[in-house]
Parts: structure tokens; sequence; C-alpha cells
């Protein structure tokens, strides 16, 4: 029997992967059909996050838009979005559990809302997110 990885969400995110653009033709999500979506990873959007000023927050619609722009890219997909920010959310707290100081963190609480589906979605559930969203003084 194969043992459980003790970092999979680690893993997940330090999976090589390189950023596409696809144009798609029809419409899917908020994203008009004949647009170029970009399809990021979850090392772009740490690199993203970690630029974030402490104390500021920047919703995730933002972070598409602005991710697109880069890439010269019509939009950002959504459904990749979400299951990337959980990556860089989950690694991040992995490493915390690990000995790693905040401050060596990705800070993911600048870019989840406390009540957002992706907050419900995270394994170690929101406490920390709130937290730390505290200790910055993050308003919503």
């Amino acid at each position: 029997m194969k043992q459980k990885s003790e970092q999979p969400w680690n893993e997940k995110f330090n999976k090589i992967a390189e950023p596409k653009v696809k144009h798609i033709d029809k419409r899917f999500s908020d994203i008009n059909e004949d647009s170029d979506m970009l399809v990021a990873t979850p090392k772009i959007f740490e690199t993203y996050i970690r630029k974030i000023p402490k104390g500021k927050f920047v919703d995730i619609k933002q972070i598409r838009k602005d991710l697109a722009k880069k890439f010269n890219a019509d939009a950002t997909c959504p459904v990749t979005t979400g299951l990337f920010l959980r990556i860089v959310a989950e690694s991040a707290y992995e490493n915390f559990q690990n000995g790693f100081k905040i401050s060596e963190l990705t800070p993911f609480w600048r870019v989840i809302a406390p009540n957002s589906t992706l907050a419900k979605k995270l394994s170690f559930g929101t406490e920390f997110l709130i937290e730390m969203q505290k200790k910055e003084r993050i308003q919503f």
C-alpha cells in the first residue's frame, strides 16, 4: 500500500507547470465568447500575493483582471483561480505547521475573504485566516 505524502499541498504547489492562454469560442462563466483566457499556475498566484502590502486586501476578481492583463489575455480562468489560490493557501499553512515563521509564509489572508466559498473549503478552517486578517487590520 502506497503511503500518503506528508506534504501533498506543497507537492501540488511545486508541480512544474507553465501558464497558458487559451482561446475560448463559447462563453465560460463570466468570460465572453471569442476571448483569450489565462490558465495561470499556483506560483504565479503566489508571486502576485507576495507583492500585496501588509494590511491590504485584494479580491479575487481584481487578481484575475491584473493577471489577465499581465499575460495579454482577456480574462483569467475562474475555476483554476480558485483551485490555485487554495493550493497556495494550503501549502502556506502546511509550511506554518512545519515551523515556518508567519513572515516567511505567502500571505494568502490578503486575498481570501473569510465568508467566501474558497475559505469554507480550506482544510484548516477559517480561524487562522481570520486571526491573520485581524492582526493586519484588514477591513471588508
